[in-house]
């Protein structure tokens, strides 16, 4: 299977730059993934989609402000630091720019020195690990310094930094939004459980990894980045109840299927527990847990189109994605939604 089978042509005006005024506003495209067919509806639409003993899965990761802008104390030189993880309680490994300018030993300043960083090793991918010295918290210094880390393709300014998270973020510790869950409201979220479907919440923090382009032309030969993930006893209960039932389990966001699938025995019941996972989903994969997603569009070529061709077919979803072009729906991290049931 190379790369090149998940290539759709995607013209950049159809990037969303900024997120729509209402949350639910967007458009929603449903796609049948067994016989292809699809539907152009709005997104508080999706309520018409769940039905009563469902469940619907969330990821109530919350987004840092993961980019800091400073300066190389030796030389005054610029440094851009994204941080992606946590590995002890001052140490981050995390992505550089330039990276040339930070070798070991190199110490970074930001905010005028309410912050600084020391490159302590260089890690796999050349990401850098550094460790942070400033008074009082850490997490109070970070928003006071630091930006949304916004995805690569996005080059407007976010007016209102919570419009990069969902309304149900919770747990700080990821470096991109699971997008997928920014068209859900409070309002929308009680109407979803007056029809009775459960809402089941688990924690995947999202890494930069997300977004990093597959090099090898065999996808079999990319190396997946590994994310932390979490699942509570009452979540488990929750979706393996559904599952016993009769109701279906939703995932909102590529997120959130990775954790349910990666926390799924072979028997298909759902495990809790916390731990990292590096999980690949690619068309032959078979889903242990996840009956429908809901998610956006994504990028050409990314382990996030392969994941959901894993679901409904590849050539469903480039014919669906082909659509989605030509009605001129909104592409990405901002973008319109999808269904997949």
């Amino acid at each position: 299977m190379e790369k090149k089978d998940f290539y759709y042509d995607l013209p950049p005006e159809l990037i969303a730059q900024d997120p729509l005024e209402d949350r639910a506003g967007s458009r929603l495209l449903v796609l049948d993934k067994v016989t292809g067919e699809i539907a152009h509806k709005v997104f508080t639409d999706i309520v018409d989609y769940l039905h009563e003993g469902d469940c619907l899965v969330l990821n109530n990761t919350k987004v840092i402000p993961a980019r800091l802008m400073g300066t190389k104390v030796e030389t005054g030189a610029a440094i851009e630091v994204l941080l992606l993880k946590r590995r002890e309680k001052d140490v981050w490994e995390t992505l550089v720019k330039p990276g040339k300018k930070a070798r070991e030993g190199a110490v970074i300043s930001f905010g005028g020195g309410l912050l600084t960083g020391k490159v302590i090793d260089v890690v796999d991918e050349g990401n850098r690990l550094i460790q942070f010295q400033y008074e009082g918290i850490f997490e109070e210094v970070l928003d006071q310094l630091g930006e949304m880390p916004l995805p690569p393709y996005i080059t407007h300014k976010l007016a209102d930094k919570n419009r990069y998270q969902t309304v149900y973020a919770k747990y700080e510790g990821s470096a991109a939004a699971p997008t997928a869950g920014l068209h859900f409201t409070k309002e929308l979220l009680a109407k979803v459980q007056e029809k009775g479907v459960r809402l089941a919440y688990v924690t995947l923090h999202v890494g930069l990894g997300t977004f990093r382009p597959v090099k090898e032309d065999n996808i079999l030969d990319h190396h997946m980045h590994s994310e932390f993930y979490q699942v509570t006893q009452e979540t488990a209960d929750l979706i393996n109840n559904t599952k016993q039932t009769g109701g279906r389990v939703i995932c909102v966001g590529t997120t959130s299927c990775r954790t349910v699938e990666s926390a799924a025995g072979t028997d298909g019941k759902v495990m809790a527990g916390s731990g990292d996972t590096e999980i690949f989903i690619y068309p032959g994969y078979q889903f242990k847990v996840l009956d429908c997603l809901i998610t956006n569009f994504h990028l050409p070529e990314s382990t996030l189109i392969m994941l959901v061709s894993a679901l409904a077919g590849r050539e469903n979803v480039l014919n669906a994605y082909q659509t989605a072009v030509q009605e001129r729906y909104r592409f990405f991290s901002f973008g319109d939604a999808m269904l997949i049931q």
